[in-house]
């Protein structure tokens, strides 16, 4: 059974940096990503990597949010540092196995606000 476990959300001041982790297990997975919802508006991509270790970056977040990955852990990182207000939102985590099952993480809260 394909499960996501995210951690690391929390409130922060505008600058300040957190660290979301999502760990996943029973598989192994191609692309994994990080998207978020803030509310009024649809869900949208932040960031993703391969299991290779491509990457692609929602351009809002280019350069102060980094993807990573430990495939030996099958776990997907996502750095954020000098965060704003407009970062806010309920962050998922979206894994796809290598057969392309899809399964998402349950959302861990992201508020940046002084």
């Amino acid at each position: 059974q394909v499960q996501l476990v995210e951690s690391g959300g929390g409130l922060v001041q505008p600058g300040g940096s957190l660290r979301l982790s999502c760990a996943a297990s029973g598989s192994l997975f191609n692309v994994m990503a990080w998207y978020r919802q803030a509310p009024g508006n649809q869900r949208e991509l932040v960031a993703a990597v391969t299991r290779g270790g491509n990457t692609d970056y929602l351009d809002s977040v280019r350069g102060r949010l980094t993807i990573s990955r430990d495939n030996a852990k099958n776990t997907v990182y996502l750095q954020m540092n000098s965060l704003k207000p407009e970062d806010t939102a309920v962050y998922y985590c979206k894994a796809t196995t290598m057969f392309g099952q899809v399964r998402w993480g349950q959302g861990t809260q992201v508020t940046v606000s002084s």
